[in-house]
């Protein structure tokens, strides 16, 4: 089968790649994130990408990237939790894109490396494939049977650039209020 894989970073690539392989599946990647930022980060994200790309042989289909139209969309959900609606709409953005290109370009099915992260709802993800496209989504949970095991493994044989966050300032925002409290935390506990 025909696949475009939707790939949100090269470390997620890199095991779904290989299941997807695995099971004779001929694969091309589709890079396609406007929701990660700053600018610097996507760039990194994106080059490590087509690094992989160039190493595991598979063509990569870029798309713009859009983030202005990203944070349009996201009005009214900046304030939601990690996981909840801000990232289901999220998720369909990018699924509906990849729905479309998919069919543009004659794919008997598409997927996501979404599912390998175990901070993602796989089961989510799945649905919002579905609903977008039953026919040709094809519902994968790549963090299972150590998937995200095996990516940590292929990243490190790689030496990509393995990021911290999600990918979208909501979740770095998150990270640094995140961390700052822990550092506030830790420093009152050695004063005590």
């Amino acid at each position: 089968m025909k696949v475009l894989l939707h790939i949100c970073c090269a470390v997620c690539a890199t095991a779904s790649l290989e299941r997807l392989r695995q099971q004779g599946h001929q694969v091309s990647g589709y890079f396609y994130n406007p929701n990660i930022q700053p600018l610097q980060e996507y760039q990194r994200r994106f080059q490590e990408t087509k690094r992989l790309a160039q190493a595991q042989n598979f063509p990569l289909l870029i798309e713009e990237y859009d983030a202005d139209n990203w944070l349009v969309e996201m009005q009214g959900l900046q304030e939601e939790p990690e996981g909840g609606k801000r990232c289901a709409r999220c998720f369909s953005i990018r699924l509906e894109k990849a729905a479309k290109k998919a069919r543009e370009q004659g794919f008997d099915g598409f997927t996501t490396t979404l599912t390998v992260s175990p901070h993602k709802n796989a089961k989510m993800i799945n649905e919002i494939g579905q609903s977008i496209d039953r026919d040709q989504f094809l519902v994968y949970d790549f963090k299972k049977e150590d998937g995200f095991k095996r990516a940590q493994e292929l990243s490190r044989q790689h030496n990509l650039y393995r990021q911290n966050y999600c990918g979208c300032i909501y979740s770095l925002n998150e990270r640094l209020k995140y961390g700052q409290l822990h550092k506030e935390t830790c420093a009152s506990r050695h004063k005590s």
